[in-house]
């Protein structure tokens, strides 16, 4: 079975061909990561545009490398929630009006789902359940993966997620947006121990997450520093926060992993590319007698493989909409 999916939930306009669920036939991503990059961060209103200008070419592409038509798909997957709002509704209004057009079924797909999805194209021994941690620029989250189409949040993020948080603090380091992968090349260049930093936690649940704290502390570290004239140590504070990020995510993981019995753990999101992130888990899961599964760098950030992938699982569970489809700004993986 042959699906075409859509991505549009950021700032990459994304399409995908995708036969039975794991087997990427095409994959195209048109990044506006250098438009965002002069106003430090995704303008959505930008964003909207220029999905617009940019859908059918990335569509056309996609039928293009895979070697198919349309009338090789048997069905249209397309994220409609969560994300920026202008920007969902761009990918889902194209895929219903391609939908109807070619008389093809249309799976409406969870992105959060979807990149945990990304694991199965990565790793095709891969079965629910198992434990996931989604780490990205607005989600963080550890799931329960009862089946491919059940899932269960035991803890959450408060306030910042933990891709958000990298990003604040790049941008307080002075470095350029996104500032994940520049924290992350810094922080192998400095030592975690010259900084002391918060472990913020939330009363009464112990799973979930709260980086607001952690990032306001990094900011009012290098705000003081700067007023009494004292040069901070970018790559040591970068270290110190990455390292800080690693310990709150891994240990609540692994604790949850514990809890419920677990010894199958997956990472999932934009910041599971984070090679401290990846090392961290590595070497928890080895610790604890864990399999841990993470989807190489090409998978990590948003892509529509993995909507095609999560659609296709969503398609045998009879997962259908129709011409009523609505874009969703926020939506919790467990109402789906």
């Amino acid at each position: 079975m042959k699906i075409l999916a859509i991505e549009s939930s950021c700032d990459e306009t994304a399409a995908a061909i995708v036969e039975d669920g794991t087997k990427v036939l095409s994959s195209i991503i048109s990044s506006q990561i250098e438009e965002h990059k002069l106003y430090g961060g995704v303008v959505p209103e930008i964003a909207s545009r220029r999905h617009c200008e940019n859908i059918l070419d990335v569509v056309t592409r996609s039928l293009d490398e895979a070697k198919c038509t349309l009338d090789d798909i048997e069905a249209i997957a397309v994220t409609y929630a969560p994300g920026l709002i202008g920007a969902l509704l761009v990918g889902v209004n194209f895929a219903k009006g391609l939908a109807l057009a070619s008389n093809k079924p249309l799976i409406p797909v969870h992105h959060i789902a979807g990149h945990i999805a990304a694991n199965y194209i990565a790793h095709p021994d891969l079965k629910p359940p198992y434990l996931c941690l989604v780490v990205s620029g607005g989600h963080s989250h550890i799931v329960e993966v009862k089946t491919h189409t059940e899932f269960r949040v035991i803890g959450r993020t408060h306030d910042d997620a933990a891709g958000e948080c990298f990003d604040k603090v790049a941008r307080v380091l002075g470095f350029p947006y996104p500032g994940g992968v520049h924290i992350d090349k810094s922080a192998k260049l400095g030592n975690p121990g010259t900084y002391q930093l918060p472990h913020p936690k939330v009363t009464g649940c112990e799973y979930d997450f709260s980086f607001s704290g952690l990032k306001t502390a990094v900011i009012n570290l290098v705000h003081n520093s700067e007023q009494k004239g004292i040069e901070i140590n970018k790559n040591d504070l970068a270290a110190a926060f990455q390292k800080t990020v690693c310990e709150i995510v891994v240990s609540k993981t692994m604790s949850a992993a514990k809890e419920f019995g677990y010894k199958k753990i997956a990472v999932a999101g934009g910041v599971s590319a984070n090679s401290g992130i990846r090392n961290a888990m590595k070497k928890a899961c080895n610790e604890h007698g864990a399999t841990l599964f993470i989807p190489p760098l090409s998978l990590c950030g948003d892509n529509a493989a993995m909507i095609g992938c999560q659609g296709y699982y969503d398609y045998l569970a009879g997962k259908r909409a129709g011409s009523d489809l609505n874009a969703i700004a926020t939506l919790s993986l467990e109402n789906i």
